[in-house]
């Protein structure tokens, strides 16, 4: 039988990074100059990893050849890595290209997310990605890449609420305000919605399962109930609206909009 489950403790995170920092350092070291870290990996490695991938995502310029390794994957790209990051001796593209790069090869909704977080730690400003998109004009998807720029948040504050965000825009709606603070009387913050419309007093929150919990049930009864004394209308979706039944989200919120 197995033991108990035991979190890492500081000696064994150090040995996986250790152990991460070795293999990186053996995959470039049978890798062509010019090559650097990118993709999953890079973001990753800057803060933003919202995407998870078990391999390695190396960006190599156009015409190159690599030898294939296994775990590796590799992007050819015909935009060069500038000033890439060094760490552990091993180049790793800046955060807005890694977000870029993403943005426009990922789903939408995978996408939006990876930037929201990445603005969200301050692994790069707007103003960088807006760059890096210049110099990525012409590319496949730097389309979708511009467009979710522009709708990115530092606000959000998980993967679901920037998928919901992306949901509601691309249904033709207002774009709603991400961590919307609703004031007392007194001008005091009481509580945070997820989404919010202001001007209507219309509230958006996505449910998880921390929302399960007793006391976090009990908590939620109690700002609903201020809520709605407040003129505020609530709408709480999970998991199987956002990812199951999305125009039931779409059509509920445009019915409370519509005068």
């Amino acid at each position: 039988m197995y033991g108990p489950a035991t979190s890492p403790g500081p000696e064994d995170r150090l040995a996986e990074d250790r152990l991460a920092e070795d293999r990186l350092a053996a995959v470039f070291e049978r890798l062509p100059d010019g090559c650097a870290l990118g993709y999953q990996s890079g973001a990753s490695l800057h803060g933003f990893g919202d995407i998870r991938s078990g391999d390695l995502h190396v960006i190599v310029p156009a015409g190159l050849v690599v030898p294939r390794l296994r775990g590796v994957v590799t992007h050819e790209s015909v935009v060069p890595v500038r000033d890439p990051i060094w760490t552990g001796g091993v180049p790793c593209a800046p955060a807005a290209r890694c977000a870029i790069d993403l943005a426009r090869t990922l789903r939408r909704m995978d996408a939006l997310p990876v930037l929201d977080l990445c603005l969200r730690v301050g692994a790069c400003g707007i103003d960088d990605l807006r760059s890096e998109i210049a110099a990525h004009r012409g590319l496949r998807g730097i389309r979708q890449a511009r467009r979710l720029v522009e709708l990115a948040d530092p606000r959000a504050e998980c993967r679901q609420e920037s998928q919901l965000r992306l949901l509601l825009v691309d249904a033709g709606l207002p774009v709603p305000e991400p961590q919307c603070w609703v004031y007392d009387r007194d001008g005091l913050g009481v509580y945070r919605l997820d989404l919010a419309y202001r001007e209507y007093r219309i509230g958006i929150e996505y449910d998880g399962l921390s929302h399960l919990d007793p006391d976090r049930l009990r908590q939620d009864r109690i700002r609903m109930n201020w809520l709605a004394d407040e003129g505020w209308r609530m709408r709480h979706f999970t998991a199987h609206d956002l990812y199951r039944r999305p125009t039931h989200i779409t059509t509920t919120i445009r019915s409370l909009l519509t005068p």
